[in-house]
């Protein structure tokens, strides 16, 4: 599986006054339907579901909001870079400013793993993380994240 298959250009975003968790997943909520023609409320309240099981903040200021849901046919993406951290119940209790969240298909069981597998391994790599926190340019960050996958796997 490959980055661009599961992220699009215009699921980039950088965003300033996002001040809360509530207030990212509208966000990515808002990504989800203009880029994919996702449902807002569902692709939301999918998140906020999933949420409420655990939070999906791995640290180092990252977050990996996901959710499966009906209607789409396949798992796709929305990177979203903060202007400022926000507290997102992390499990090391620092603020994010990195959030992918991803949306599945109900029935897609190895496919979303892989997904997840991808973008958690991608933004585990600190040099990676360092050069999308230095730029702020949508497109520039959509180049990082894709060609992210090329250098992890030399």
């Amino acid at each position: 599986m490959e980055m661009s298959m599961i992220l699009k250009p215009e699921a980039v975003r950088f965003l300033s006054g996002v001040t809360s968790k509530k207030r990212l997943l509208q966000e990515l909520g808002n990504i989800a339907e203009s880029a994919y023609d996702v449902n807002h409320s569902r692709a939301v309240d999918a998140l906020q579901e999933r949420e409420s099981l655990g939070p999906t903040g791995v640290g180092h200021g990252v977050a990996l909001p996901h959710a499966r849901l009906d209607g789409i046919e396949n798992v796709v993406g929305a990177l979203v870079l903060l202007e400022k951290p926000i507290d997102f119940a992390s499990v090391d209790r620092q603020p994010v400013d990195l959030a992918f969240a991803l949306f599945a298909p109900l029935e897609a069981g190895v496919e979303h793993l892989k997904a997840l597998a991808l973008v958690s391994r991608t933004l585990r790599d600190n040099s990676i993380c360092a050069k999308l926190r230095s730029n702020n340019n949508p497109a520039t960050l959509y180049t990082i994240m894709t060609e992210a996958q090329a250098v992890l796997a030399a």
